[in-house]
Order: C-alpha cells, then structure tokens, then sequence
C-alpha cells in the first residue's frame, strides 16, 4: 500500500459517508466522526489486497462498527425530531393506501407514494414501533427478558459487499440487476427497458449472478 497517512487521508470520505447515515441518533457528529476514524485505521491495518475486495469494501463495515459502538456504549439511540415526523407522515400514508388499495402496502409503496426512499420509510416505521421493555416486574423482584439478539453488523457487512460488486459489473449488467432485484422488475419488463428478449435477460441474468457469487466468496 501507499503511505499509511496518506491513504487514511485519501480514505476520510468513507467515514464521512458512515457518519451522515447515523447522524441525528443522539450522538454529536465529531463524535461519530473520531470513531469513524479509528475504524479506518483498523480496516487499514486488516486489509489484504490479495482478496481481490476493494478497500472499501472492507473497511465500511469495520468503520459502522466502530461507530456503532458508541451507541451500544451509550445506552438508548435517540430518534430525530426529522425521523419522528416521517415516521407519523409513513404510518399515515400505510393506513391510506390500505384502504385504498385493500391490502397493507410495501415499504417501496409508501416510499413513492411519499417520494422518499424506501430505507428512509423502513427506518421510520421502525421508529414508530412501541418501545420494548426488557424487565418486568415478578413475585422475586424485577426481572429482565432473555431476548435473542439480530447480529446487525453481520446483515450490514453482506448488504455493503452486495453493494460494491453490484457496482463493479459493468452498465449493461448493473442495469439488469438494478431492475431484476433492487426495483423488483420481471424479466419481461427487464427486457422492455434494456431492449433485450426475455430469453436473453434470463440467461445473462443467470451469468451475473454466478459472477457476483463468486466475488462475495473470494
């Protein structure tokens, strides 16, 4: 690799991008930011270029771990005024187009019915959710629920190298996939869009995908 300094220095947009998707959590941002930094740090000090990975690839998820901990160490992640305001403007409009429509929507629905993004409408209506208490109260004194934990940074780290070898493929490729499985498109649609015959789409979509396999097991 080149020099340590200047690679990190190079590298400090990654941090910035983790830093803005947490931001308005209840953590100030040059805090996320020195963490996001020592992340970097780790993920150079671990990368190995001979796994044939972008640099990024890797050190995304070592950065978003590094932050995260933050709010593990922190206790409770605050809910923005922003995300509380689109969380009742998302459960609206879920409660509108299920009557509408007569079936509960999807978040991708609700996203374009909006006109935000569905990530956007997926996280509020998870802030939306009634807050779980993890103790109760028992003859023997309070107690707390042995609640089986989501490992999180696990579905982050596949979702973030999904994302670089999508974008690895070329246009054309990128393009099926994009319609195929990001916009939920058949493979007759596919074919409309990118002028292709549904045979086609069908066979080179099974080619890419042996392609990205093989990337997300190097």
């Amino acid at each position: 690799m080149i020099d340590r300094d200047k690679f990190i220095a190079d590298n400090l947009g990654l941090v910035h991008s983790c830093c803005h998707r947490l931001t308005g959590r209840g953590i100030e941002y040059d805090d996320l930011f020195s963490a996001g930094c020592i992340g970097l740090i780790k993920a150079y000090n671990g990368f190995d270029e001979s796994r044939g990975f972008a640099f990024s690839t890797y050190a995304v998820p070592v950065i978003l771990g590094e932050i995260r901990r933050l709010f593990r160490d922190g206790g409770t992640v605050k809910v923005s005024r922003t995300l509380k305001e689109l969380s009742l403007r998302a459960v609206r409009e879920r409660d509108r187009l299920t009557k509408s429509l007569g079936y509960e929507p999807s978040v991708n629905e609700v996203a374009d019915s909006l006109g935000v993004s569905g990530e956007e409408v997926a996280e509020a209506l998870t802030a939306a959710l009634p807050v779980l208490s993890l103790t109760y109260e028992s003859a023997d004194g309070v107690q707390e629920y042995d609640l089986p934990a989501e490992d999180i940074e696990t579905e982050i780290s596949d979702g973030l190298a999904l994302k670089e070898v999508v974008n690895s493929l070329d246009p054309a490729d990128r393009s099926l996939i994009v319609l195929r499985y990001f916009n939920c498109r058949t493979q007759t649609e596919t074919a409309e869009v990118l002028g292709m015959t549904q045979v086609q789409v069908s066979r080179r979509e099974k080619v890419i995908l042996g392609e990205l396999r093989k990337k997300l097991l190097l």
